[in-house]
């Protein structure tokens, strides 16, 4: 290793670096004078190949560096998991986090070939993140690439376990796409139908004169509409496609273009890149990137004719998961594929019961409340759900009731249990008509006390998962606007979320309790709830509508003014504390009884870090709330 002092440096060497330096984040976006300040506070060093940069056994960095040329080699060294590598290139910078929060590096840095590294001291690094907002927000962001490390090492613990190939993160893009045929829409159905027997395919699409989808046939359209009806084959096609075709972008995720096949109850979906027809991705696509596939479990679902089939449904569900997990897919995305497949079994099994009970869909709405309204459900999750009916349907209370208890313990039997607190739609209390709902919500607003409020913050996370959809919006349009209008209201929910604290004491260090031995953190009540409630409060009292956390935070923040960076640091810590959940929850080992609760001495050096700075986070939103509407 050698080094070259820059401190007094020629005209032309400072504009030459200085022109390599502000064609990368964050240099890019930051003024002459503080990149100038960062090349006259940092040493030139050289690095012979494979010569050891930097690596754990050397403490805390004293200094960041920057590859002005050459590559750099790391390697994870996380205990508990496989090793890991990765490769870094001219103009990254390394290692932010470790610099940033003072801790050694989790990785060994290998120069590979002949490398140049620009390195700064730590303390003129914090300087220039004081006097350079682009500077330091690239710092500040470090959770969200601590965040990605985290994953990297879930992925690497559960991809054994994992079906999964490919991951339904990846954009459509990337996929080999099948090229798709087409034919105008005077064509017969019988040219049509040889086609696809001859090109051996499941659709043909039906294009204008300008290339413009008018429609699509699929093979499963055949039988219906022109075998079974009879259709001569020299009827033109336009007389038997579909014509409202749903398509994806390029840019969309398998995930999307799979949520929009269960969802729309269809095989196959023209991509487009704007306006042109770039591809099709069927059904079997999606199935050869995850042998469980989300069309898969959900079409099961939906042809379940008893519990016994449902049963073994969610059981996929959690596999399904699982395999999630082992991709490293972030916890919005599992959350909401999880949230939407038990929408799915729960409809059906609604479905099945109101048959049973021959009961009319339209007069009722079955209503999900709490993480399922949020659609933000975990594995180990009990049920959450209330009933609305027509006013003109009270004396069929009764009947509605005995109707919600089969449906209630089809669920416990599935495998999502029967809440304790009794908050379920065969409860008395919670099977009303609309105007029962809308006093119930106008004495919670108006005249409840902190206790009554502390009960009922989970019925503010409402949306209606099947039946009659309509029935809730007076009841939306109510609260959206009277919970705005009440600061009494709004200042009770807050004390009451002020009950639970996050675990950091006074220096930042985790606080954690014993049980048998072990020092354990609920997750769940002294992390994500606290982000649920303060989201939920701040939605309320600026008549945010957005049911889901991840974008009542957004809203909030635009609502508040705050900078993206901190909304998106709020976003990330709910997102990070939920995904550990889940690692804990889909692993089975539960600690006590308690599904969230996460033993602090297994996690590994990185997940630590990122615990401490996402409790950090909610830390700071915890006392936002509490000076915005308490003090």
């Amino acid at each position: 290793m050698t080094l070259n002092k820059l401190a007094s440096p020629s005209n032309s060497l400072v504009q030459n670096l200085r022109q390599q330096l502000m064609r990368v984040l964050p240099f890019s976006k930051m003024a002459i004078s503080q990149v100038d300040y960062f090349l006259l506070h940092s040493v030139e060093t050289y690095f012979a190949p494979e010569e050891v940069i930097l690596s754990p056994a050397d403490g805390a960095p004293k200094n960041l560096y920057l590859i002005r040329q050459g590559r750099v080699s790391g390697q994870r060294l996380i205990p508990g998991f496989a090793q890991t590598g990765f490769e870094l290139a001219a103009g990254e910078l390394f290692s932010v986090s470790a610099c940033y929060t003072g801790r050694p590096v989790t990785s060994k840095y290998v120069a590979i070939e002949d490398c140049f590294c620009l390195t700064i001291p730590v303390e003129q690094m914090h300087q220039l993140a004081k006097q350079s907002k682009p500077f330091g927000e690239f710092l500040n962001n470090r959770i969200l690439r601590l965040l990605e490390e985290s994953r990297m090492a879930l992925r690497n613990n559960f991809a054994s376990q994992a079906l999964a190939e490919q991951s339904l993160e990846s954009p459509l893009r990337n996929l080999a796409l099948k090229k798709p045929i087409s034919v105008l829409p005077d064509t017969p159905i019988k040219d049509a139908l040889q086609l696809i027997h001859d090109k051996k395919i499941g659709t043909v699409l039906v294009v204008d004169a300008v290339g413009t989808i008018a429609g699509i046939l699929t093979r499963y359209d055949v039988l219906s509409r022109v075998t079974l009806a009879q259709i001569p084959l020299e009827t033109p096609i336009s007389k038997v496609m579909s014509s409202d075709v749903k398509t994806v972008s390029i840019d969309d995720t398998a995930e999307a273009a799979g949520l929009a096949m269960s969802r729309y109850h269809i095989r196959h979906l023209p991509v487009l890149h704007g306006q042109e027809i770039v591809g099709i991705i069927s059904e079997r696509d999606l199935f050869s990137l995850q042998r469980l596939s989300l069309n898969n479990i959900s079409g099961a679902i939906r042809s379940a004719d008893d519990i016994v089939a449902l049963k073994q449904c969610a059981n996929h569900i959690r596999k399904f998961a699982r395999n999630l997990l082992g991709q490293g897919v972030q916890a919005r995305q599992m959350t909401s594929l999880i949230s939407h497949l038990n929408d799915v079994l729960t409809v059906r099994i609604i479905e099945l019961f109101a048959k049973r009970h021959e009961l009319d869909l339209e007069s009722f709405a079955w209503i999900s409340l709490g993480s399922e309204g949020r659609g933000e459900q975990t594995i180990a999750t009990d049920q959450d759900n209330a009933l609305i009916f027509l006013d003109g349907e009270t004396i069929h209370k009764n009947h509605y009731l005995v109707f919600a208890r089969d449906v209630n313990e089809a669920l416990d039997q599935c495998g999502y249990p029967l809440c304790k607190g009794n908050i379920m739609a065969s409860n008395p209390e919670l099977c009303l008509n609309q105007q029962e709902w809308l006093r119930r919500f106008d004495r919670w607003i108006d005249q409840g006390n902190p206790e009554d409020l502390l009960k009922a913050s989970i019925f503010f996370d409402f949306r209606a998962l099947a039946g009659n959809e309509t029935l809730l919006k007076p009841l939306r349009e109510y609260v959206t606007k009277r919970a705005h209008a009440t600061p009494r209201f709004i200042k009770l929910l807050a004390e009451n979320s002020l009950t639970w604290k996050v675990p950091l004491n006074w220096f930042g260090s985790l606080e954690t309790k014993e049980f048998d031995g072990r020092k354990i953190i609920d997750i769940k009540m002294q992390g994500t709830a606290i982000v649920v409630d303060a989201a939920r409060i701040y939605s309320l009292a600026n008549g945010i509508e957005a049911i889901n956390t991840r974008e009542r935070l957004a809203a909030v923040g635009r609502a508040l003014n705050v900078t993206e960076v901190e909304s998106m640091g709020w976003i990330a810590s709910f997102e990070y504390l939920q995904t550990l959940r889940l690692a804990v929850q889909i692993d089975g080992h539960e600690i006590g009884g308690n599904p969230n609760a996460v033993d602090v001495e297994e996690l590994n050096s990185v997940d630590k870090t990122i615990l401490r700075e996402s409790l950090s986070k909610v830390r700071n939103l915890q006392q936002r709330l509490e000076l915005d509407y308490v003090r």
